[in-house]
């Protein structure tokens, strides 16, 4: 397949309110009126950002079942986090379901101290490379961003790095900047959906959303409350990698898990 087309919904989110949420994104998504490979929400879409672990669900509950009824229904990929509760322990877990009913999930790794997450979630220990219409897609989130070893495209293993997150006003300028890096660096497209509005803590977003080629170039941007639709194309990918395969000189490591 040579192009990949990924429907990006930066939004507002109700303080804690599932269902509000739930219901808010639905109307968003039938509001998609053309082929949609992928459906991308936002970190912790059905919350916001939040260290109350008692929203959390267990697999196979209200919002594992909504996802998979939106992929079944748009024929497309549904992706976002949210709050999974395994046992003892409690997971901000991104959620790839596929329209088929079955699903892949990744746990975040980095957990933000800043907001104390580390003290409420456990983190994730392996990278989740999904394969999808011919593309291989690396999905992570927010403060994953920060970190450039975790995300490294080692071997081409990705040809799409994606972001979810919840990542406040106060730091954008970061959001933009590492995006493009991480685009560049790994020799891949790079897409990161943020939200927008003020959640229950004061904390204000702005949106940020954004597209960057392996070149850095900008495909995508936008700081409004909006669902914008993105082509990713292949063979302009596979062209690049060919005239400038970086990929090849790059440094050879493990990482701890």
């Amino acid at each position: 397949m040579s192009s990949l087309k990924l429907a990006l919904i930066q939004s507002s989110i109700h303080w804690h309110e599932v269902q509000a949420n739930l219901a808010m994104f639905e109307e968003k998504i039938w509001q998609i009126t053309e082929p949609i490979d992928i459906i991308v929400l936002p970190e912790m879409f059905q919350t916001g950002f939040t260290m109350e672990t008692s929203l959390a669900e267990p697999m196979n509950l209200t919002t594992f079942k909504w996802m998979k009824q939106m992929a079944a229904q748009k024929k497309a990929v549904v992706t976002g986090s949210y709050i999974v509760k395994e046992g003892e322990k409690v997971f901000n877990r991104l959620v790839w379901m596929f329209p088929d009913g079955a699903y892949k999930t990744y746990d975040k790794r980095h957990l933000f101290r800043m907001a104390n997450e580390d003290q409420h979630f456990d983190g994730g220990s392996e990278k989740l490379v999904v394969q999808y219409k011919g593309w291989s897609i690396c999905p992570l989130i927010c403060y994953d961003l920060r970190f450039p070893v975790w995300s490294r495209n080692v071997d081409l293993e990705y040809d799409l790095l994606l972001y979810v997150a919840n990542w406040p006003a106060a730091r954008v300028s970061a959001w933009d900047a590492l995006l493009k890096a991480r685009a560049i660096e790994n020799v891949s497209y790079a897409v990161g959906l943020n939200r927008v509005g003020e959640d229950g803590l004061g904390i204000a977003y702005n949106g940020h959303m954004g597209a960057y080629s392996p070149k850095g170039e900008t495909l995508m941007f936008s700081d409004e409350e909006e669902t914008v639709i993105v082509t990713l194309d292949r063979e302009e990918l596979d062209r690049f990698r060919d005239k400038f395969p970086a990929q090849l000189d790059a440094d050879k490591f493990t990482v701890e898990r």
